[in-house]
């Protein structure tokens, strides 16, 4: 098999596992708390909440040193602790136990996603990186759906501990296979210095406004408290900030900033992650929840629509991209997924499986179109010797959306709901009068798909204000071919290539 190949089919299957194990386990939260004794609701949600934190807290860092150490080398560590961290998680016997192994699974899912686009970027040429990174990128939103319809079956047939264990003989033989088939393309960068000092002050600055929203949402913590500490957050963060621009050898290059297309697809990217986080999350519970109380498997199968249409439009995208340029496909992709959230957030309490199969396709489909020309045209915007540190800036930005959408959509369900119905709903007890608890609950669900719909307004205004990548990948080969050789500029129109112009 042609090396490319090998790369694709091996990074798919990586990021694929990182992320379906983002949502397989948030269909099994109610089995897992009524099965080990003593779990509270807060545990259950930390469960999840735990791994989407660590992710986003870590690949960034994870980006940087596989620019440093060789991102095959570390890619291959990733797995072999993923396939660790899903082993412990079977064998769990406390909630608490249970969150602590999902930290393990979280730190070899943070060293996948910092080195898969890198890796496919390394191996593919760019005319063909849209339908490359399609593949690969699609299959990060598939996971998280399919999750959802894997965690149903295997905790409805033979316990939720099969959520962990199914990934061991998957792991164990593609870590292998990593070992073997895969080498480094881009020589890794060893004479450069670990900037440790930004590692800390950037892990701190995340996971501490993280915690303050979760925590703040679930009402472990004051509003005092949690605003005190998202000032201490924001603070750190600024810090970071400031001594990245100071040391010689940052962690995070400030520098790519500068290119346009590169920050405009970053938070393009951030915003769309943003919205989409909290789909799954509140679909389970409203699937799971008052009225209907449907089961596991049931409410799984309920959202095989988004992840189909997301499987047929994403690849579909990234081909046509590479032919047409990306930014259409962007703006086609936002609007599909804005308008099946506006549509969302008129579905009543007992909607039929028929009634949410157009906008569950809508939104699917919404979300192929986007994915991959964005991530793309993030890719190229960067010099080959960066492109660690660009995954990693984008892969954090994606799962930092994602997870404080959690802690948004706890925090306006909370305003709704009475925490203590809340918890109800989320370890699947009934509680309260379900004729009030069911409406409170629906109109909660409403208000979360119309904020989701207005953070894509936001993330389609600036890609329309800014139309930075419409360049087919064709072009970008051939001014690649043109720098490397020493010839000509890349065209104005051309996305930046090696270094990103100062502005």
């Amino acid at each position: 098999m042609e090396y490319k190949w090998l790369v694709l089919s091996n990074t798919t299957i990586a990021t694929l596992m990182a992320a379906l194990d983002t949502n397989i386990v948030l269909i099994a939260l109610p089995t897992i708390g009524r099965d080990l004794a003593g779990t509270t609701a807060t545990t259950l949600l930390w469960v999840l909440l735990g791994y989407s934190l660590l992710t986003a807290v870590v690949v960034l860092n994870f980006g940087r040193l596989s620019d440093i150490f060789g991102r095959v080398r570390l890619y291959v560590l990733g797995f072999a602790i993923f396939t660790l961290g899903s082993l412990l998680c079977g064998f769990s016997e406390t909630g608490v136990e249970l969150v602590g192994f999902r930290l393990v699974q979280a730190v070899g899912a943070g060293f996948l996603f910092s080195n898969s686009a890198a890796i496919i970027t390394d191996a593919f040429p760019p005319n063909e990186r849209g339908r490359a990174l399609g593949i690969n990128q699609v299959s990060i939103v598939v996971g998280a759906v399919v999750g959802l319809v894997v965690g149903g079956i295997l905790t409805t047939a033979v316990g939720w501990r099969w959520i962990f264990f199914v990934n061991v003989p998957i792991g164990a033989i593609a870590t292998v296979r990593a070992r073997l088939d895969l080498r480094e393309i881009v020589r890794p960068r060893t004479e450069q210095p670990i900037d440790w000092l930004g590692n800390l002050v950037f892990a701190a600055g995340l996971a501490l406004f993280l915690v303050a929203i979760t925590f703040g949402a679930l009402g472990e913590w004051s509003f005092d408290q949690s605003l005190v500490a998202g000032v201490v957050a924001l603070g750190l963060l600024v810090a970071f900030l400031a001594i990245e621009r100071r040391v010689p050898y940052p962690m995070l290059d400030l520098t790519l900033f500068r290119s346009r297309q590169f920050s405009d697809t970053a938070l393009a990217s951030f915003l769309n992650a943003l919205a989409r986080g909290a789909f799954t999350f509140v679909l389970v519970f409203y699937l799971q929840g008052p009225p209907r109380y449907l089961d596991p498997l049931t409410a799984g199968l309920y959202l095989v629509p988004v992840s189909a249409a997301l499987a047929v439009a994403g690849p579909v995208s990234g081909w046509l991209s590479d032919r047409y340029g990306g930014w259409p496909f962007t703006v086609g992709g936002l609007v599909a997924s804005l308008a099946a959230f506006g549509w969302l957030a008129t579905i009543g309490e007992g909607a039929s499986f028929g009634a949410l199969l157009g906008p569950f396709v809508l939104l699917g489909a919404g979300m192929g179109l986007f994915a991959s020309p964005n991530r793309a045209a993030m890719m190229s915007a960067v010099p080959p010797s960066r492109r660690g540190v660009a995954s990693g800036v984008g892969t954090t930005l994606i799962n930092t959306g994602s997870t404080m959408a959690l802690g948004l959509t706890l925090a306006i369900m909370v305003t709704v709901l009475p925490l203590s119905s809340l918890e109800a709903i989320l370890i699947g007890v009934p509680g309260g009068t379900p004729g009030t608890l069911g409406a409170d609950f629906l109109r909660a669900v409403h208000i979360v798909f119309l904020v989701s719909a207005g953070l894509l307004l936001g993330a389609l205004g600036l890609v329309l204000a800014r139309n930075p990548y419409r360049t087919p990948n064709r072009e970008i080969a051939e001014a690649e071919e043109r720098s490397s050789a020493g010839g000509a500029s890349p065209s104005p129109g051309a996305a930046p290539i090696g270094a990103p112009k100062q502005p």
